[in-house]
C-alpha cells in the first residue's frame, strides 16, 4: 500500500447466496480524494461501501484501508471513520448539541476536547441557534446537516457518505457539497456514493458500478472524454416525435431526452457528431419536424453511463 493511498482493494466480492452483489473490484482511493460510487439502484454501491469499512466479510479478495487489513482489523479502524448511512439515524429524544455530545463520547474524545469539538461543529454548520432543538423539528437539510456534524466530530481520517443527499432540495445539496469539499481540503478523504450527475461530476474521480462490477474508473474528465465526438444535441417539437424518429436509425446507439433536449449518442467507430449532424437533421425533416436543430455537442455523464450500459469500454478510462 503506497504512501498516499487509503484504500487498496483487489478482487473485492460479497454474495448473498445466489445473488453477487459486488463482483471482483480492484480500486485505489488516494489520500484527499473525493472519490465516488456511481451507479443506480441496485449497483451495489452501498455494499460495496459496507465492506470497505469492515461492516461486511468480503466473499473473496482483499482490502486494506488507513493500512488496516480488513474485515481482521475492522475496529481499530473505526475511530479513523465517519459513516454517514442513507438513513442515518439521529437520536430524535436528544437536542442537536446532546446528538452531538453522544457521538463524542463514543468515538473517545475526553471533556475537553467534546467541549471544543462540539463548539466548533456547531459554528462550522450554522446550528448554534439549533442547538436545543430536536431533530424531528427540522427540515430534511438541516437532519442532514446535523448528521454530518455527528460524524466528523472526531475528525475521522475517511469520510463515507452513502447517497447522503437523498430527497434533500437542491440549495441544500450545494451547500453539503461545499461542507465536503472544505473537510478534503482540511485532509479528509471522502468516500460518497449517489445516483445524482450533477453530484457525481463534482468528484475528482468516479467508480460507474453496474450490477455490482465496476464499468470504469477515473475522473468525470476523462470518461466524458472518452466519447468526444460522438454526441449530438437535438430540439424539436414535438419531442417523442424526434425521439421516435432518431432512434430508427442506424447511426443512433441512444436516444435520451434531456429536458426538452435531445441527446443522440452516435455509434462507435460510424460517422462523428459532426458529420452525422446534417443527416439526422435530414431525418427529422422528412419525418415532418422542418423547425428541429441540432449540433455536435458536448457529452455528459449520463452519456458515459448510456455507453457503459450499452456495454462499451471507455478508452483512457481504467476499470
Amino acid at each position: 500500500m503506497s504512501d498516499d493511498s487509503v484504500i487498496e482493494a483487489r478482487g473485492l466480492s460479497k454474495s448473498f447466496g445466489p445473488l453477487v452483489a459486488v463482483d471482483g473490484v480492484d480500486l485505489s482511493v488516494r489520500r484527499g480524494e473525493v472519490f465516488g460510487f456511481l451507479g443506480p439502484n441496485g449497483a451495489g454501491k452501498s455494499t460495496l461501501i459496507r465492506l470497505l469499512v469492515g461492516l461486511l466479510k468480503p466473499s473473496g479478495g482483499t482490502v486494506q484501508v488507513l493500512g488496516l487489513d480488513l474485515p481482521a482489523q475492522a475496529e481499530a479502524l473505526r475511530s479513523e471513520v465517519g459513516y454517514m448511512t442513507q438513513r442515518f439515524s439521529l437520536y430524535e429524544d436528544l437536542t442537536v448539541e446532546e446528538n452531538l455530545e453522544f457521538a463524542a463520547e463514543v468515538f473517545g474524545l475526553d471533556a475537553g476536547q467534546r467541549r471544543e469539538r462540539i463548539a466548533d461543529a456547531l459554528e462550522r454548520f450554522g446550528m448554534k441557534e439549533l442547538r436545543d432543538s430536536r431533530p424531528a423539528t427540522l427540515s430534511g437539510g438541516w437532519r442532514q446537516r446535523l448528521a454530518l456534524a455527528v460524524v466528523t466530530v472526531h475528525r475521522p481520517e475517511l469520510l463515507v457518505l452513502d447517497e447522503p443527499t437523498a430527497g434533500v432540495d437542491p440549495e441544500r445539496r450545494r451547500e453539503f457539497w461545499a461542507e465536503i469539499f472544505e473537510l478534503a481540503a482540511e485532509g479528509a478523504t471522502v468516500l460518497v456514493s449517489t445516483h445524482y450527475m450533477d453530484e457525481a461530476v463534482r468528484c475528482h474521480r468516479l467508480c460507474m458500478l453496474i450490477r455490482g462490477r465496476p464499468v470504469a474508473i477515473g475522473a468525470p474528465v476523462e470518461l466524458t472524454g472518452a466519447l468526444e465526438g460522438r454526441v449530438v444535441e437535438v430540439e424539436a417539437e414535438p419531442i417523442e416525435g424526434a425521439i421516435a424518429a432518431l432512434a430508427r436509425l442506424p447511426e443512433s446507439a441512444s436516444v435520451t431526452q434531456l429536458g426538452n433536449r435531445v441527446h443522440v449518442l452516435l455509434a462507435p467507430g460510424g460517422s462523428t457528431a459532426e458529420e452525422a449532424t446534417p443527416k439526422l437533421l435530414e431525418h427529422l425533416r422528412e419525418a415532418g419536424l422542418d423547425r428541429a436543430r441540432a449540433h455536435p455537442a458536448d457529452p455528459n455523464l449520463e452519456d458515459a453511463f448510456v455507453a457503459l450500459g450499452l456495454g462499451e469500454r471507455l478508452t483512457g478510462a481504467a476499470a
